[in-house]
């Protein structure tokens, strides 16, 4: 939940001149909620301001609450008026902490490796779920593919019906430039720009696909790989694990630190990162 992540009392007092934030509904509307008298709804993705003022606005003032029931659906930022794109910028690079728990660590894990010198941060986009969500299969042998289109099909696009039934071309893609470099790909393109192969480098990522076997090529190029699981004794991670956001928020923290920041897909982390920097 977002009280998992994030400091929710940061959140409500960074934002209290601009949006009244509640923790719970006043009881009269906890009751209206509790006997589902209150409107679910998907936001259409990408929708412009005047779609939440014409649209969403008039429902809520009719239903009383409504629940916006997917998380992704982003505002367009084209043709914002600047007192809506101010208020963006704040609540993402400012009123977005995270709980001190996470913050601490952070510091910690950036402590030891600063102690050692500079570090690069290589966010790694070669996991299981990503491979899977995205069709890409490039370099896996033939049990690997089954293993992914399995997944996909039962698993990860199970849970969003525009994704059940599209059939994925991972060449196409590939070709497109729309797959996460592989740990292959990527040791050459750090090759390639000159990285000094003594250096740092903090895998920001979750369980590499293919393990041990599918990292030697980069481990062999660059031996001094460091990950949280090595830096940190277990009792620090024990809050964290099974929570992939909470120990996504930790690599977050390392990134903004790093000297180098390097992504290997162009995604919402690399994309956050830039923008934080």
């Amino acid at each position: 939940e977002f009280k998992d992540i994030f400091d929710v009392d940061h959140f409500i007092t960074s934002l209290r001149d601009e949006v009244r934030i509640l923790k719970e509904l006043p009881p009269r509307v906890q009751h209206r909620v509790d006997q589902g008298m209150f409107l679910s709804m998907q936001p259409i993705s990408w929708s412009d301001i005047s779609y939440y003022a014409h649209q969403i606005l008039p429902l809520v003032q009719k239903h009383k609450v409504v629940q916006l029931n997917k998380t992704d659906a982003r505002l367009a930022n084209n043709n914002l008026p600047p007192e809506i794109q101010k208020l963006r910028c704040r609540v993402n690079f400012n009123a977005l902490k995270f709980t001190s728990q996470i913050e601490e660590l952070g510091r910690r894990v950036v402590k030891i490796l600063r102690e050692k010198g500079p570090f690069l941060v290589l966010h790694l986009r070669y996991e299981m779920d990503m491979l899977a969500f995205s069709g890409c299969t490039h370099g896996c042998n033939s049990d690997e593919e089954e293993e992914l289109t399995r997944m996909s099909k039962s698993g990860i696009r199970y849970a969003y019906p525009w994704w059940k039934e599209k059939v994925i071309n991972s060449e196409m893609k590939r070709k497109e430039g729309l797959c996460p470099l592989t740990p292959e790909e990527t040791a050459l393109v750090l090759r390639a720009l000159g990285i000094d192969r003594s250096v740092q480098i903090y895998i920001a990522a979750g369980e590499i696909y293919g393990g041990e076997r599918r990292m030697a090529p980069l481990a062999e190029a660059f031996p001094n790989l460091v990950r949280k699981e090595t830096l940190l004794v277990r009792s620090d991670l024990k809050f964290f694990q099974n929570h992939s956001s909470q120990m996504a928020a930790l690599d977050y923290l390392v990134s903004l630190e790093s000297d180098i920041f390097v992504p290997t897909y162009d995604g919402n982390m690399a994309k956050v990162v830039e923008g934080h920097r």
